[in-house]
């Protein structure tokens, strides 16, 4: 199924999981119109194949004592494959990194990250990022609110682009 082109059954399977992974199997399979059994079959080919990768619970950092979120912007002074590699691994390692991406343009990387307090991150900053082999430079933006934070894709631009393309 990854290099097959996904059915409307599955895209509405993948867009209802997105929107509530919690649903029981019977739920699922009544707002996609098929019967339990093969919801269930097809569910686990989309696991399988991919394209469900896992199941979370959306958590307020907030209520759980993470009152600082930062995106720190960062430079390497060498961008040779090993060295991005060993990059992501050290962010794998840090606890208050939880997201990391690879960028085209003039920073190397943009990382999210979570801390208790301004201290904390301070203290993560200036202790180990910054002084990571290779970090050449580190810019950093405190989020002060979050306007929209929307997991997964868009899937009615996913289905309006194939209808047009059909």
């Amino acid at each position: 199924m990854a290099h097959t082109k996904l059915d409307p059954i599955d895209r509405k399977i993948l867009a209802e999981l997105q929107d509530d992974g919690r649903m029981t199997n019977v739920e699922l399979a009544k707002r996609v119109g098929i019967s339990a059994p093969p919801c269930l079959r097809r569910v686990r080919t989309l696991e399988d194949a991919g394209y469900i990768k896992g199941y979370h619970a959306d958590v307020d950092a907030r209520q759980l004592g993470f009152e600082v979120q930062v995106f720190a912007m960062i430079s390497l002074a060498s961008q040779a494959e090993a060295d991005l590699t060993a990059f992501e691994e050290r962010c794998n390692d840090w606890p208050l990194v939880r997201e990391c991406h690879m960028l085209n343009g003039e920073i190397d990387f943009i990382l999210k990250c979570v801390a208790p307090d301004l201290s904390s991150f301070q203290t993560f900053l200036t202790g180990e990022l910054t002084s990571a082999p290779n970090v050449a430079s580190v810019r950093t933006s405190l989020v002060i609110r979050g306007a929209k934070d929307a997991p997964g894709v868009p899937f009615d631009v996913m289905e309006d682009r194939l209808a047009q393309i059909a």
